[in-house]
């Protein structure tokens, strides 16, 4: 699954969706699917959302 080439709200909810039902950390699922976390951080930045550490989500800012 390759979050950086989807349309972003349906990223958003795809991988919130991953994060709340199967991995405890946004490094579990990077590690799991093989995915640069960096990667994933700045795409979401750049389109208007943060990873909240403490809830285990992207929100937007």
């Amino acid at each position: 699954m390759n979050f950086l080439n989807m349309d972003i709200n349906i990223a958003y909810s795809m991988i919130n969706m991953k994060l709340r039902d199967f991995y405890s950390s946004l490094d579990d699922l990077c590690d799991d699917m093989d995915i640069s976390k960096v990667d994933i951080l700045e795409h979401f930045e750049k389109n208007g959302f943060i990873y909240n550490e403490n809830t285990n989500q992207f929100i937007q800012k």
